[in-house]
């Protein structure tokens, strides 16, 4: 079995597109809508109420755990791999995030390669990361990026209240003046110049790709995440199997909250219309 982490609903995104992809894998989701949103935690309580999560899945038989989340992967991820982990008591079992099959999509490089090789090297690319103030804080994605296209120009550009209309299901008018917004900002940034790609760096926005697609030219490459990990997972589950115990038959979704099940249920169904009913973790 395996799991994906959440703060809240955002990483229904993900999970869908993973539940589709591998039909024979056991998954179960588990939102931590009851301390959602984690944007304004200091990082120590993201890191704590992250580490709570993936506990509570591998609890429920996960041996992997992906961080479905921008924010708990890019202020968790890297602590709870490499000092929690190796010391956890949890034998055979391994954390992911999703900054890192991102970053690949963004520089066409191997995670496993952080220096720069040829021809990324000489990369002069735009690529643009849109995201919450958590995630463009952390400067993340910056930092991955350059490791391996020190030349490309990195441009950030928080979306103030877009990922919090999109869980209001507001008015799509209301949502595509947001977006507009954010990618008129990333402009006045570039001097006008679109961006060669853009990372849509928020699990809620794949809702409003088409929004963000409106609002730039046909030539910007848009990277959406629930793809983008689906694809990597399944490079990554091709090279370590014994992680996706297949059970050779459609499961079904599990779906696991921290807050109200009948309340997160309904906010749900603006992710996935259809989406099953939450169950309690507790």
């Amino acid at each position: 079995m395996i799991g994906v982490f959440d703060s809240g609903h955002g990483g229904l995104t993900v999970y869908r597109a993973l539940a589709d992809r591998f039909p024979g894998i056991g998954f179960v989701y588990l939102g931590d809508h009851a301390n959602a949103p984690y944007g304004n935690r200091p990082s120590e309580e993201v890191v704590d109420l992250t580490r709570a999560g993936v506990e509570t899945l591998f609890g429920a038989g996960a041996r992997l755990v992906l961080l479905g989340c921008n924010t708990a992967t890019c202020v968790a991820a890297r602590t709870l791999q490499q000092d929690w982990l190796p010391k956890s008591g949890w034998e055979a079992r391994n954390v992911l995030g999703i900054v890192a099959p991102t970053v690949e999509a963004a520089t066409q490089t191997p995670w496993a390669v952080s220096a720069p090789q040829y021809p990324q090297k000489y990369n002069t690319d735009v690529i643009a990361v849109f995201g919450t103030t958590r995630t463009i804080t952390s400067f993340v994605y910056p930092e991955e990026i350059r490791k391996r296209c020190p030349r490309a120009t990195v441009v950030q550009q928080i979306c103030a209240d877009l990922a919090g209309a999109i869980e209001a299901a507001r008015p799509e008018s209301e949502l595509e003046a947001l977006v507009k917004r954010g990618v008129d900002g990333l402009l006045a940034q570039t001097g006008g110049q679109p961006p060669h790609r853009a990372i849509l760096g928020c699990t809620h926005y794949p809702l409003v790709e088409h929004l963000f697609r409106r609002h730039l030219p046909s030539f910007t490459r848009l990277l959406s995440q629930p793809e983008i990990v689906a694809d990597s997972f399944e490079d990554y589950l091709s090279r370590r199997p014994h992680y996706a115990a297949p059970t050779g038959r459609a499961t079904g979704p599990r779906l696991l909250t921290t807050g109200d099940p009948v309340k997160v249920t309904v906010a749900g169904r603006v992710f996935w219309p259809g989406v099953p009913d939450f169950a309690s973790a507790a």
